[in-house]
């Protein structure tokens, strides 16, 4: 079965085990491939909405896979019982929402091996989330697909927070740390990204020049990244 390399990176951050909740799982195409490829036995496909979950079953029947994927409607991870699951994916929603799901869910987030995380939009507000309640990143990757950057952040339950230079909110220290094979492309990405902004800010407020004070001091920092790869 062919799946797209974000997809496919997300798969790859999958350890083998019993069982898997794909949240917001749209075509079912992960719990499919991780079954399909024996990384794990058992998968269980949610979605909010009836739509995307009746395309995840059709999926599912198309593979005949329905004795080993289940369907279950509902938000986040709140059809989910504490240790049904060895682990979770979350991926293709923003930060925020992401981050309201791992809230309201502690109790079945606490017991789980690890989750793996795709947030589309303001993975920073993810990141600073993980660190300020003293979860642990076991890994990340980044894919670039379709023009565009997708980070992927796989953690684990714990109660250690983390006190971070705030820069690592917005590009991974593991990626710097183990010098991911695309980190330099994705911090000049983010680099001619704040300089495109710098140019945009016209107005003549005091507001106005925070912001331009705050963005080149973002610029300088991750200039000073791309040294260290």
């Amino acid at each position: 079965m062919e799946i797209s390399l974000r997809l496919k990176e997300i798969a790859n951050m999958v350890d083998k085990c019993e069982s898997v909740v794909d949240v917001g799982t749209d075509h079912a195409y992960i719990p499919i491939y991780l079954i399909k490829n024996n990384i794990c036995k058992s998968a269980i496909a949610g979605d909010i909405n009836k739509g995307p979950l009746d395309r995840a079953k059709n999926n599912i029947n198309s593979h005949r896979l329905q004795s080993k994927i289940q369907c279950r409607l509902g938000p986040g991870l709140t059809k989910i019982h504490p240790k049904e699951v060895n682990a979770a994916i979350i991926a293709g929603m923003g930060g925020h929402l992401i981050k309201d799901i791992l809230e309201e869910s502690k109790e079945v987030f606490k017991n789980l091996d690890f989750l793996v995380l795709q947030p589309v939009q303001n993975p920073e507000a993810l990141r600073e989330y993980i660190y300020s309640m003293g979860y642990k990143i076991l890994k990340e990757s980044l894919v670039f697909e379709d023009n565009r950057f997708y980070e992927i952040i796989k953690i684990k339950y714990d109660e250690n927070p983390k006190s971070v230079d705030h820069i690592y909110y917005e590009i991974g220290e593991y990626l710097i740390n183990t010098k991911h094979p695309l980190i330099k492309k994705f911090l000049y990405n983010n680099i001619d990204k704040y300089k495109k902004i710098l140019q945009y800010i016209r107005e003549d407020t005091e507001s106005a020049a925070l912001r331009k004070v705050e963005i080149r001091e973002k610029i300088i920092k991750l200039e000073e990244l791309v040294q260290c790869i």
